[in-house]
């Protein structure tokens, strides 16, 4: 399954830019989903705010309905994390979500 990633920039001055969306890769055999929040159009001096996860695509034509089940519909908010400091990012996590 695809997830998809929208989020909403602050830029130096607090104003907000219209939403951002990313897809993630492909889900593993695990269900977890990768996507990485660095858009070109985000410079240094802007931040990501208000992170949603949504279902995004399945890959089964037999199970392509998506769930609001945590929130896969109507989007999760990205706010528990761990910071991976040797790669300088944080892990976020939501879900699990579910097609039926």
């Amino acid at each position: 399954a695809v997830a998809r990633i929208t989020c909403v920039a602050v830029d130096e001055f607090g104003y907000e830019t219209a939403p951002f969306s990313f897809s993630s890769d492909a889900t593993d055999e695990n269900g977890y989903f990768f996507a990485t929040l660095t858009p070109p159009e985000i410079n240094d001096k802007m931040q990501l705010r208000e992170c949603k996860a949504f279902l995004e695509n399945s890959p089964l034509e037999a199970c392509k309905v998506p769930t609001d089940v945590n929130k896969g519909i109507r989007g999760a908010i990205l706010n528990s994390h761990r910071v991976l400091d040797q790669r300088k990012m944080r892990l976020y996590w939501v879900g699990p979500f579910f097609y039926t």
